[in-house]
């Protein structure tokens, strides 16, 4: 099985650690100087689910579409962040020799909407959707550190596609290391990740806490429930569905499993505060804004939330630029 991972972040490495450990046949797309490192010296995956090292000449990694050799993939990954979902499209649509007919676009990356973007430059028939809630930390470039776990990577599809195609990926995927299996409600499953993503990620980066903190406090458990109730609201309104009914059920789950399950997580978006990188608030709290102005409903937890990460993010960029001039 050829498979190309659009990406080298975190959870990229993560499940290209997973696919060369049972065998898969894969290739990196990645920033120059990744790529030449990885080539060079591999990388290596460590904490849950074991110690597993990818040798140099055990997979492949390129800089640039152009150099990856004219043959089709039976599988692109696409692991980049939600706001370089349009660039990447755009990229991959450019470079026709990575596919053909049969390849299929798995899109594992947070947020909704993502599909939406591909369907501008695929055929809905080609494309399918990964759902992660696991942790994972990039401490190098060659390094990944899967720090949590709380449920089974899923595959699916957004547009009733037959799912057959994804059954030796998921097995793939699980035989290296992490849990893996295709669902039939996909969707489903993304409306519960973004649930989980906007209780816990503007405000745990908002704090510089990690999730256990959150949701110990009375102050900040409220906060959070005042944001997962707003959501729902907005997602049945939006004519979308998720695993529970109410709010209240989802919130039982939250607590009983999925917090403690990531207590010790940080959030991306406070790794991203702190490194200076640019957060991916607007494929999460963005989106429910979004919906919730299209459908004309009062949303003021999730937007304070919102607003307060673009602050944050506002004078990290400022105090970078200040600091160049010096």
């Amino acid at each position: 099985m050829k498979i190309l991972n659009f990406g080298a972040g975190a959870v990229g490495l993560g499940i290209d650690s997973c696919l060369i450990k049972s065998g898969c046949d894969v290739t990196v797309l990645t920033r120059p100087q990744t790529a030449e490192l990885l080539n060079k010296e591999g990388f290596k995956r460590t904490g849950l689910f074991g110690d597993f090292t990818a040798d140099a000449g055990s997979f492949r990694a390129f800089g640039a579409p152009s150099d990856i050799p004219r043959e089709p993939f039976d599988f692109i990954i696409v692991s980049v962040k939600s706001y370089d979902s349009k660039e990447t499209a755009t990229i991959l649509n450019k470079n026709a020799h990575l596919m053909d007919q049969n390849t299929k676009i798995i899109l594992c990356q947070n947020g909704w909407g993502n599909a939406e973007i591909f369907t501008q430059y695929f055929p809905e028939e080609q494309l399918y959707n990964a759902r992660v809630i696991t942790g994972f930390s990039r401490p190098k470039p060659n390094e990944v550190v899967i720090t949590v776990h709380a449920d089974d990577i899923h595959l699916g599809s957004l547009f009733d596609n037959p799912l057959d195609f994804l059954k030796p990926l998921a097995q793939s995927i699980d035989q290296g290391g992490i849990p893996c299996r295709v669902v039939p409600d996909i969707a489903k499953d993304l409306w519960a990740k973004l649930l989980y993503n906007c209780a816990l990620n503007p405000l745990g980066a908002t704090l510089g806490v990690s999730y256990g903190v959150l949701a110990e406090k009375v102050e900040t458990r409220r906060v959070m429930e005042e944001i997962i109730k707003e959501i729902f609201h907005v997602m049945n309104a939006a004519g979308y569905e998720t695993h529970w009914a109410t709010p209240e059920e989802y919130t039982k789950v939250f607590y009983e499993k999925l917090v403690p399950a990531t207590a010790n997580h940080k959030s991306s978006t406070l790794q991203a505060l702190r490194s200076g990188k640019r957060v991916e608030i607007d494929a999460l709290t963005g989106v429910v804004l979004a919906l919730a102005q299209k459908h004309n409903i009062p949303v003021p937890t999730n937007q304070k939330v919102y607003d307060d990460i673009q602050k944050i993010a506002s004078e990290n960029r400022l105090r970078d630029q200040q600091s160049a001039k010096m």
